[in-house]
């Protein structure tokens, strides 16, 4: 083992990319210092001690949706109690709201709704930006756009032009859960195969929107199914370097329907953000989700490769749904203190990594 870190060591040092094989050798070691260690140095190659945020809001639009995923305790049916679909006014109502408040970005993904029109996203993104010119709009998932692309018989590039056309400035990386076929079927049967992800997040990147992606981990999934997520993602980015951050969300086991699924522990969760950091060299940004990793392993994740810390977000609902603990927003000058207490530099950006200001 000691000569596997080295091997790494040398390979982070030189540029030179580590194997899957090497990857899945980190899995398996139980020396999460040593991983730690590694990531850190491969973060700094990148980032120096520079870690981001931005001040945004999510909005969930929607959370009735016609698949029921077992990992997913947001969505509803149209009959269930708890369900709801905002009325556009009301999303504008919190649009400005965080638009007051000093918000750069507005992150929004909801439910596949039955009945909701193709016009009615076009519209929501339009009337945001007409509203609000400064901000950037952060929306829909890969499964979100396969959806409309359906609804409305039409190719996934269409969507997309017209979606751009009405103001989308990028897209987040949910929805890929573990992209291998195996588990997917059995945590996500109903929603898009990894493949079609791939193929769609490919088309937004050929078509100028950047994304994130994701990793959903810690439920039925192995270290070899992690590892061959993070290739699928490595490979894409060679061909496009469309994504802007990676982000391992960390799985929560409340409220939903995976027999024998216990969640993730912060060993893990640390090994899996480090292991990202170092396997990863096409990305230039990992991502401390703190809303499902908690704040205090957010923040110790900063010396495990991690540079980013998401934003302010503000009335998150997805991961609370399924039992996150953590607060559903985060003042900026609370972002400022985790990240000055761990030793490192804040630096607010904008959606597209744009630096605005260093504290």
């Amino acid at each position: 083992m000691i000569d596997l870190f080295h091997t790494i060591r040398s390979k982070i040092k030189t540029g030179a990319r580590i194997s899957d094989e090497e990857t899945l050798a980190l899995f398996e070691s139980r020396d999460l210092l040593a991983i730690g260690e590694l990531a850190a140095l491969a973060n700094r190659k990148i980032n120096g001690e520079k870690v981001y945020f931005n001040v945004n809001r999510h909005i969930n639009y929607t959370n009735i949706c016609v698949n029921r995923c077992t990992f997913c305790a947001f969505s509803k049916g149209v009959e269930d109690e708890g369900c709801y679909t905002l009325a556009l006014n009301d999303i504008l109502e919190k649009v400005a709201e965080a638009n007051a408040a000093g918000a750069t970005e507005i992150h929004i993904v909801g439910g596949l709704h039955p009945d909701l029109p193709f016009d009615f996203y076009l519209e929501m993104i339009a009337a945001i930006r007409s509203d609000n010119p400064g901000l950037h709009v952060k929306a829909f998932t890969a499964v979100e756009l396969d959806y409309f692309a359906r609804i409305t018989n039409q190719d996934v590039a269409l969507v997309i032009s017209e979606l751009k056309e009405a103001g989308l400035g990028s897209m987040p990386g949910g929805g890929a859960e573990i992209l291998r076929r195996e588990v997917r079927d059995k945590i996500c049967p109903e929603k898009i195969s990894g493949e079609r992800w791939l193929e769609i997040i490919e088309q937004a990147h050929r078509a100028g929107l950047k994304t994130n992606a994701t990793m959903l981990f810690g439920h039925l999934e192995n270290y070899e199914d992690r590892v061959d997520h993070l290739r699928r993602l490595r490979d894409l980015q060679d061909r496009t370097s469309g994504f802007q951050a990676f982000i391992p969300l960390a799985f929560q086991p409340d409220n939903t329907r995976i027999p024998g699924a216990k969640g993730v522990g912060g060993v893990d969760a640390l090994k899996t953000l480090a292991i990202s950091r170092i396997y990863l060299d096409n990305f230039m940004h990992i991502k401390g989700y703190w809303v499902m990793l908690g704040l205090k392993i957010a923040q110790v994740a900063l010396a495990f490769g991690v540079n980013d810390l998401d934003g302010t977000v503000v009335e998150e609902k997805i991961g609370h749904d399924a039992g996150a603990a953590t607060p559903q927003a985060l003042g900026k000058e609370e972002i400022l203190d985790m990240i000055r207490k761990a030793g490192k530099v804040p630096v607010e950006r904008d959606t597209l990594y744009n630096e605005l200001k260093s504290y």
